[in-house]
């Protein structure tokens, strides 16, 4: 038997696997068609259109028609006054919440684990899963409220001494409100991941910790956070992936021109640009920027954690 007739045999068997794998879930795949095409329509068909930052786009001639300009927005972005002032407070922002934030969820989860009463445990769960299905508009709503010169989270403040203002028109109080608003909002809702994670670990081990005498402390750092340490791992990666995606949304509807030096950031500085000034090109290359900084610190978060844990997304 030659070599030929041995590589032709071996891709017909391939095909064979491959028919035979697509007909036995031939249902599964019908159901993914649905995903695919999202994904496709909607996150990588649009990529096309990044082409617009490297051109002088104009609505009437198109993107094919417009001028090709090549990195002169990019070098406009990076020279202009609201570089530093939006990655400043982008990079900021983020690291507070990643310093203060990440761990909570995690902090909340051991906790919630070592509550035996399993009504009240659900009590908890559900106040602190709340705040998440509130709209972003009526959060920012009650934080404007709350944290004006009459609000009640200000009037709290005085009695402990803190100066009676509108903490929301103040520039030096505008990151802590952020990060700490988001903080109450999102993590007993980050929690559940972390909670289905302790939830496989195996109870054999914390038995075998009780019979020799472990408490409760000794059985959480040595059995449950290592048990969920891949999981910590993971979502801490992709946090880091996410340190310049900062979503616009709330920065808009909290931000006001008092608070501009410490609150603008490089999503808000993208809609205010492309939408509002209807420079789209301009907004595109800070966008595309955006993402590929995201990117770089992803791949390098990956690769520090596959090669100091030996665990990564990829």
């Amino acid at each position: 038997m030659t070599k030929k007739t041995v590589q032709q045999k071996n891709n017909n068997s391939f095909f064979l696997n491959v028919k035979k794998e697509l007909y036995n879930n031939r249902y599964l795949y019908i159901l993914m068609i649905p995903v695919l095409l999202y994904y496709i329509l909607f996150c990588y068909a649009p990529m096309t259109g990044i082409v617009i930052a490297f051109k002088d786009y104009q609505i009437s001639e198109g993107i094919l028609g417009s001028k090709w300009v090549g990195l002169k927005y990019f070098k406009e972005f990076f020279s202009g006054m609201f570089f530093t002032r939006t990655l400043r407070n982008t990079i900021m922002i983020s690291v507070y919440d990643i310093v203060f934030g990440f761990p909570l969820p995690v902090i909340f989860a051991l906790l919630l684990n070592e509550i035996n009463n399993l009504k009240y445990k659900k009590i908890v769960q559900t106040v602190t899963y709340l705040p998440h299905f509130i709209s972003m508009v009526v959060i920012c709503g009650m934080i404007v409220d709350f944290f004006s010169r009459d609000g009640v989270i200000t009037r709290l403040l005085t009695l402990f001494g803190f100066e009676n203002i509108n903490y929301m028109s103040d520039a030096r109080y505008f990151r802590s409100i952020y990060v700490g608003t988001g903080i109450w909002q999102g993590f007993g809702w980050n929690s559940i991941i972390y909670i289905a994670a302790i939830s496989g670990i195996d109870q054999q081990l914390y038995e075998a910790a009780e019979i020799d005498g472990a408490k409760k402390i000794r059985k959480v750092w040595h059995i449950t956070i290592p048990g969920i340490s891949d999981t910590i791992i993971l979502m801490l990666i992709l946090r880091l992936g996410s340190v310049l995606s900062i979503g616009a949304e709330k920065v808009i509807l909290l931000y006001n021109a008092g608070t501009y030096e410490t609150a603008d950031i490089i999503s808000s500085y993208v809609y205010r640009t492309g939408i509002g000034g209807a420079r789209y090109s301009y907004s595109s290359a800070v966008g595309l920027f955006q993402s590929v900084v995201n990117f770089i610190i992803l791949i390098a978060a990956n690769g520090i954690s596959k090669k100091i844990k030996g665990n990564s997304l990829f």
